[in-house]
């Protein structure tokens, strides 16, 4: 069992692009879930989906390429088990002067960095991906 799943899908993430895999499969999570959603909408995926297995289930997200090169160039975990990340609306981190995104979990939910800072809501910085 990992201990922290979420850095557990980005590294997936991260090594299927690096091997040009068209999709990966990571145990799905209703926070998993919300995470493919945002780079669905932020258009660093191509698409995902959920297949039931009987157990927790599958979260199988579609890689996109332009040019032969995966659009993350880069994901990084923030807030971890071990150290939890924490800033104000007024401190969320601009990534790569404004070319990347934050996720936060903040009380109204997974967001990106932006929305959090427009709805005026702190919360904890879980990934980076640029």
């Amino acid at each position: 069992m990992h201990t922290d799943p979420i850095a557990d899908m980005i590294t997936r993430l991260r090594n299927a692009a690096h091997a040009m895999k068209e999709s990966v499969d990571i145990p799905a999570s209703k926070m998993k879930m919300n995470i493919a959603d945002i780079l669905l909408k932020e258009g660093y995926i191509k698409g995902y989906k959920v297949i039931e297995d009987g157990k927790q289930g599958i979260l199988r997200l579609n890689l996109k390429y332009l040019n032969s090169r995966h659009v993350i160039t880069g994901i990084q975990r923030v807030s971890r088990p071990g150290r939890r990340v924490y800033r104000g609306a007024d401190e969320i981190p601009l990534i790569r002067r404004g070319l990347g995104i934050a996720v936060m979990s903040t009380s109204k939910g997974i967001m990106t960095g932006q929305k959090a800072k427009a709805g005026k809501l702190g919360g904890e910085v879980l990934i980076k991906v640029w």
